[in-house]
């Protein structure tokens, strides 16, 4: 399969059989700053590291052929390579086995391109590895004044003053400010801010945001920054950038 480059060092290995995710999220990690080597199989995989070498690999679990619990163990054996699975819904024990063997982290389809690519710095990092774009978890949110602290989870407004928040509404909020202007529906929301695992329904969703409305909007009945998407759940409309803390 073909190999697609991009200005920067890290490479990565996407094995993947399925076309129609893989081409795509290709495209993706180029935009992201990655250089990707595309396999479509195990056999495809192997053949493409005995002549190039990947920072990190992503690898399908279910695949026609070698699986992709075989090609980890593989990977992570032959070259230590971190490796993060692509796993579906129903294949937890796949994941529990992945993770014994060695994988760094899984996951599960259909996922946000921006949470993999989130996963992938992070297990650099941890690797000693840096990719184009991190910013580093110490790297403050920015948009139109005001100013929010990750690590400390503090947020300033635009003259400078603290606004106290909670842990709930921080990670709402940071939700938010990783996705500026996309539509997050509310399931996905509860995702981001309290995990898969959450046994939490839709108006918790809302609640949260009428709260932190109160804390970052002029009028939070006719709110500016957090606006309500009808029938598709929440957008933040600003610009974010990210700068070092």
């Amino acid at each position: 399969m073909a190999a697609h480059a991009a200005d920067t060092a890290v490479t990565i290995l996407l094995v993947d059989d399925e076309r129609t995710l893989r081409e795509p999220l290709v495209d993706y990690l180029v935009g992201q700053g990655f250089v990707v080597l595309e396999a479509d199989s195990a056999a495809s995989a192997r053949s493409i590291l005995r002549e190039k070498k990947a920072d990190l690999a992503l690898v399908d679990i279910m695949m026609p052929g070698e699986d992709g619990l075989s090609l980890t163990r593989h990977l992570i054996e032959t070259q230590n390579l971190p490796t993060i699975l692509l796993t579906a819904m129903g294949e937890a024990t796949d994941r529990i086995v992945g993770l014994e063997i060695g994988a760094d982290d899984y996951v599960t389809k259909p996922f946000e391109p921006r949470e993999l690519v989130a996963r992938i710095r992070s297990v650099l990092r941890r690797a000693g590895r840096t990719a184009a774009g991190d910013e580093g978890e110490d790297a403050h949110y920015l948009f139109e004044g005001w100013r929010l602290d990750p690590l400390k989870q503090r947020l300033t407004d635009p003259d400078g003053a603290v606004i106290p928040i909670s842990t709930a509404e921080f990670r709402m909020l940071r939700a938010f400010l990783d996705h500026p202007r996309a539509v997050l529906d509310r399931d996905r929301l509860l995702d981001m801010v309290q995990g898969r695992e959450a046994h939490l329904f839709d108006r918790a969703v809302d609640n949260q945001v009428s709260r932190l409305r109160r804390k970052i909007e002029d009028d939070s009945k006719q709110p500016h920054f957090i606006q309500t998407v009808r029938g598709g759940g929440y957008r933040f409309a600003a610009d974010v950038t990210r700068v070092p803390g």
